[in-house]
C-alpha cells in the first residue's frame, strides 16, 4: 500500500471568522479633508483616545474616497483637498476588548488640520475571509528598492509562519511627518490560507499602524 498525501482545501462554507480583532465603522460628517491626512488624523484620535496609540492592535484605516466618479478623480498630491461622500466612513481595527473603549468617539469633532470631522453612530465589521490581501500603503525604509521592499515584506509575512503564493509591489505614496517624508508602496498578497488571511488582517506588517499604514483589506478584485 502506497503511502499519500493529501490536503483538501479549506472549505469557506465552514470556516468562522474569530471575533478578536475587529473594524469599527463610524459614520461621519465630513465634506473633504487633506489628501495627506495620516499624521493630522492620527493625531485627532490619540487627542480623544489616549490609550490609542499605546494599544499594539489599534490601527487606523487612513480614509481614501473613491478612484473616480461623475468625471472626477481623486488627487494623487498629498497638498490637495479629497472630498468626501455622504457615505465615506472612519474606520479603526481594534481588538474587542477596545470597542467600548473606541466608541466613546461618537459625538465629537475632530480637528485634522483645520477641517471637522464629526464623528457619528458605529457598527463593527469582522475581517475579511479571503485569500488574497491588499496593503494600499506600507512604509519603506530610506533608500529602498523595489526588490528590497520586497524582500523586507516577504521576510516580515515570514515572520507571522504565513504561507502564500504570490507577493506583488505596486505604486508608491510619499507622505508628510514631523520628521520627513515617508514613502509607501502598496502590496498584494496572493494564495493565503484563510486563517492566514485573518491573521495578517489582525497583526498587519511594517511600522506606523496607528498613522494608516501596513493594514491589509481584501483586494478590490476579489
Amino acid at each position: 500500500m502506497n503511502a499519500t498525501f493529501w490536503q483538501e482545501e479549506q472549505d469557506e462554507e465552514q470556516f468562522v471568522v474569530p471575533d478578536n480583532v475587529v473594524d469599527l465603522i463610524f459614520r461621519i460628517k465630513c465634506p473633504s479633508l487633506p489628501v495627506d491626512h495620516a499624521w493630522s488624523l492620527s493625531d485627532a484620535i490619540h487627542r480623544e483616545l489616549p490609550w490609542f496609540p499605546l494599544e499594539p492592535q489599534a490601527g487606523l484605516h487612513l480614509i481614501y474616497g473613491a478612484d473616480s466618479g461623475n468625471g472626477w478623480e481623486r488627487p494623487s498630491d498629498g497638498g490637495e483637498t479629497l472630498y468626501l461622500s455622504r457615505r465615506t466612513p472612519l474606520i479603526l481595527r481594534l481588538p474587542k476588548e477596545r470597542l467600548d473603549d473606541a466608541a466613546e468617539l461618537s459625538g465629537k469633532t475632530l480637528d485634522i488640520d483645520g477641517f471637522a470631522m464629526e464623528i457619528g453612530k458605529s457598527h463593527t465589521r469582522f475581517l475579511a475571509m479571503t485569500t488574497t490581501l491588499y496593503c494600499r500603503y506600507l512604509a519603506c525604509e530610506t533608500g529602498q528598492s523595489e526588490d528590497e521592499f520586497v524582500q523586507s515584506a516577504v521576510e516580515s509575512l515570514q515572520s507571522l509562519n504565513l504561507r502564500f503564493k504570490k507577493v506583488l509591489c505596486g505604486k508608491g505614496t510619499l507622505f508628510t511627518t514631523p520628521q520627513a517624508p515617508l514613502l509607501t508602496r502598496s502590496l498584494m498578497v496572493a494564495g493565503l490560507s484563510l486563517d492566514d488571511a485573518v491573521t495578517l488582517q489582525e497583526y498587519g506588517i511594517g511600522p506606523h499602524r496607528i498613522r494608516g499604514f501596513g493594514l491589509f483589506v481584501p483586494h478590490k478584485t476579489v
